[in-house]
């Protein structure tokens, strides 16, 4: 089964945890790199801060598919 994962800021993210998703909060940017370069490969889809999408801009492949959540 795929799985979702939220990258970013604490405060932002851990509420998605009660929704089933995987969880990697990330304050800085090595860290960003560190959870995305985490990820497994049943990952299909990853929602990130903006502020963790400035971080992994132009980083990213295709896959697996990325959301940004508004700032």
């Amino acid at each position: 089964m795929a799985k979702i994962a939220i990258i970013g800021e604490r405060g932002k993210v851990l509420e998605f945890g009660l929704a089933g998703a995987i969880v990697i909060p990330a304050e800085e940017p090595e860290a960003v790199l560190a959870a995305w370069r985490s990820l497994g490969d049943d990952v299909a889809v990853v929602v990130l801060t903006s502020r963790a999408a400035r971080t992994l801009a132009g980083r990213t492949a295709s896959w697996p598919l990325t959301a940004v959540m508004p700032p």
